[in-house]
């Protein structure tokens, strides 16, 4: 099973609000329009949403790091 985690860069942010309308559930955005990371550990059922505005976000403010969880 792999984990998921999220960062972002509010000082690269452009205030496009592209996450916010890819992954709401996920993202939002501060009064000035900055990224606002609601969950840095994204639930499985949200992580193809927050995988795709990390993809989308114009100035590269977000950050989607996956890795294989170990494990027997």
């Amino acid at each position: 099973m792999s984990t998921a985690r999220l960062s972002v860069d509010r000082g690269r942010c452009i205030g496009a609000g592209m996450c916010a309308m890819t992954a709401p559930e996920v993202f939002d955005q501060d009064d000035d329009g900055l990224v606002l990371l609601l969950y840095p550990e994204p639930p499985a059922a949200d992580r193809a949403a927050a995988r795709m505005a990390a993809g989308v976000c114009p100035s590269g403010a977000i950050a989607f790091h996956e890795a294989e969880s170990g494990g027997s």
